[in-house]
């Protein structure tokens, strides 16, 4: 057995156990790095040429379209337009405000054990869900024929005339509307937190209204919150639709102007211009809240918009240097 290997050792031989080598090669030196070759999606660029020249087309219609575009950043920052904004804005922000404190106390009542309260609540969720409220608005602009005058009483006494506004008449219109929505969005978020939550603040002897406000609703934000920021986005643009009863707000402002001065088509545009800045705006803060209520449920927070920017141009940056 020694002579075997002592032999194998002086010829030059390999041991037995070693495995064979492919002719040409050489035992030492690293390996040679793989080149991968990335896969290429035609389909992508033939869809992307055909979204450009899409949206080329579509550029130039407007371009070449009867639209003075002058008349279009002259009435950009009008007075009666950015009132109209301004009006806008506040419709939107009391009618929240309104849905929201009465949408947290119909959710409380649909939640309720008393079956009064919660079938109050439901009748009045089923109604203000089930009209428009474009409709609903009407009603109120027309409240006057089912009740010529508010009496109460000792309190107050007036002509429905002089009561239902038009300033009156969006606010209940938008925000009695909102609070159906958000009595919804609210239960949803109330049925989110555990119920061993309650149970334990109750076994502490913490009574119903205080577990509601110490334990479960800051608890039930972290659901509420998204959504409400969307209906109020949304509460920005169904505000138009108080132009039926006469309330002057962005849209009113700029057909007045577009009616009197022939320029209707840039008048929209106005309006869908100032639409958007607001839309816009409001997103962004939203993103944030959503952030700040996301600490307590994720470990790592949603990058916000200028990271994202960053990290794409970093991630750019890295390509162009492997090339």
């Amino acid at each position: 057995m020694t002579d075997k290997l002592d032999k194998s050792a002086a010829d030059g031989a390999p041991p037995e156990d070693t495995p064979p080598v492919a002719k040409g090669s050489a035992f030492s030196g690293p390996p040679e790095a793989i080149k991968a070759i990335p896969v290429r999606h035609y389909g992508r660029w033939v869809s992307a040429v055909i979204v450009i020249a899409l949206l080329a087309l579509l550029v130039n219609a407007f371009a070449n379209g009867d639209i003075q575009w002058d008349t279009v950043g002259d009435q950009l920052f009008n007075s009666t337009v950015i009132a109209g904004a301004g009006r806008t804005l506040l419709i939107s922000v009391l009618s929240m405000v309104l849905g929201v404190v009465l949408g947290v106390l119909l959710a409380v009542m649909r939640l309720s054990k008393n079956p009064v309260t919660s079938t109050v609540a439901w009748l009045y969720i089923w109604f203000f869900r089930g009209t428009p409220v474009y409709v609903q608005l009407l009603m109120w602009f027309n409240l006057a024929l089912i009740f010529p005058v508010l009496n109460l009483g000792p309190i107050y006494k007036d002509e429905m005339t002089d009561v239902m506004t038009p300033f009156m008449c969006a606010l209940l219109g938008l925000g009695l509307n909102e609070a159906a929505y958000m009595a919804e969005i609210c239960r949803a978020g109330l049925l989110a937190v555990d119920e061993g939550q309650t149970e334990a603040s109750h076994a502490l002897g913490m009574s119903h209204a205080k577990t509601l406000r110490r334990i479960v609703i800051p608890q039930a934000m972290r659901v509420i919150v998204p959504p409400t920021g969307n209906e109020f986005i949304n509460m920005l643009k169904t505000s138009s639709l108080v132009y039926v009863v006469t309330y002057n707000e962005l849209l009113r402002s700029t057909s007045v102007i577009g009616s009197s001065s022939f320029a209707v088509m840039e008048l929209l545009f106005v309006a869908s211009i100032w639409y958007l800045v607001m839309t816009s705006v409001f997103s962004v803060f939203q993103y944030y809240l959503e952030r700040y209520y996301a600490r307590g449920s994720s470990r790592s927070l949603p990058p916000t918009v200028f990271q994202k920017i960053r990290a794409n141009l970093l991630s750019i940056g890295r390509e162009r240097s492997a090339s």
